[in-house]
């Protein structure tokens, strides 16, 4: 008989990256991003971006993956005031900081930017009702 997946909701989502410099992402996310530290594993650092949704920091050192230059990741956070949030980025003078555009096809208006070791982090809104 083949076993059936479990009813159960997951509990929590962590998106896992990998940095050289874990102290200097743990401040980028705490004093930039404003996300609470909730788990504190060591070389694992796991903030709370929203309910239910985590990024998790990891040492490349002592993690399952490593470090890589090329990162094909972007971690995307919805928010309400996406212009304030594109203010307060400029006048941080955030890394690759992109201009806010919309994407019609999405129903978005977003921009860019990236972490201290060039993970792309999107802040975005919708522009319209279920996107």
């Amino acid at each position: 008989m083949t076993p059936h997946r479990p009813a159960s909701t997951p509990v929590l989502a962590i998106t896992f990256l990998y940095y050289r410099d874990l102290r200097a992402a743990m401040t980028f996310y705490k004093d930039i991003m404003g996300f609470e530290l909730v788990i504190d594993q060591g070389w694992s650092k796991i903030y709370k971006i929203a309910e239910g949704a985590h990024v998790g920091l990891v040492d490349e050192t002592r993690g399952m993956n490593k470090w890589a230059p090329t990162k094909p990741v972007q971690l995307c956070v919805r928010v309400e005031d996406v212009d304030g949030w594109y203010d307060y980025a400029r006048a941080r003078k955030l890394k690759n900081l992109s201009e806010l555009f919309e994407n019609k096809a999405l129903g978005i208006r977003a921009f860019v930017f990236e972490d201290p070791e060039g993970y792309q982090i999107e802040i975005q809104t919708t522009t319209r009702e279920g996107a």
